[in-house]
């Protein structure tokens, strides 16, 4: 089975530019990005911080208010926090062996820089992965993780597998099956999340009087470290 995958990956496979290179530093940078972002939104974003900050050293003297303003637009700012960190730790100390001592690195994100920079023996398995792997009760091998990420992304969909041009359904026990609409994530509009978007925004285009922010959101971006509160707490800055 993996074999046929592969083949149709040879064929099919996307090209993206984080798989034109074997640059731990810039393999890091793509994963920490797709973490629940869209491949097509990460794509632009990706190669604009690689021609401002190409390498761990250079990432690593940036400030982190540049990197707050860098990182805008992509959601989740303290994955680019976490990025920045991390940059600093490896420029200090070198790539440690356990990827998961790095800040924001879980153990999907080490076993993909492990497996597409270092060529490790890692399978990161995503969401896309597990699906695969539980409709066709078959566990894939390390060389097949890229393969497993567009199958997964573009024809073993979640809702509705596109079956009949599946390189696996001759083989796979799911095959033609339909499944139940999966949970969505709450709603961006309106909630908190966008609340502390919106403050960071303003924040990140000048510093601002606390009176004029959303106080809550500032309170909790705050203890996220990506603004901090000067002027016995009355002006908030990015740090």
């Amino acid at each position: 089975m993996e074999g046929l995958l592969l083949d149709w990956f040879a064929a099919h496979g996307r090209d993206l530019p984080w798989r034109r290179t074997k640059d731990p530093y810039a393999i890091l940078v793509s994963e920490v990005m797709l973490q629940q972002t869209q491949v097509e939104r990460v794509i632009p974003r990706y190669l604009d911080w690689l021609e401002r900050w190409p390498s761990v050293s250079a990432l690593a003297v940036a400030s982190p208010a540049d990197v707050i303003r860098q990182w805008q637009g992509l959601g989740y700012n303290r994955r680019g926090l976490n990025l920045h960190r991390a940059a600093r730790k490896i420029a200090a100390d070198g790539w440690p062996a356990d990827l998961t001592e790095l800040p924001g690195v879980g153990p999907y994100t080490a076993a993909a820089v492990a497996n597409f920079a270092f060529g490790h023996d890692a399978l990161p398995v995503d969401i896309n992965v597990s699906r695969i792997q539980e409709r066709t009760g078959h566990s894939f091998t390390a060389p097949a993780a890229q393969a497993l990420m567009d199958l997964g992304a573009t024809v073993c969909l979640a809702r509705v597998p596109r079956c009949g041009i599946c390189p696996l359904a001759s083989a796979c026990p799911s095959r033609g099956r339909r499944y139940e609409p999966l949970r969505k994530q709450s709603r961006f509009e309106g909630s908190f999340r966008q609340r502390r978007a919106r403050t960071l925004r303003l924040v990140a285009e000048s510093e601002r009087p606390l009176s004029e922010l959303d106080r809550e959101a500032v309170e909790s971006l705050a203890q996220d470290g990506l603004v901090e509160v000067a002027d016995c707490g009355t002006l908030v800055t990015l740090p």
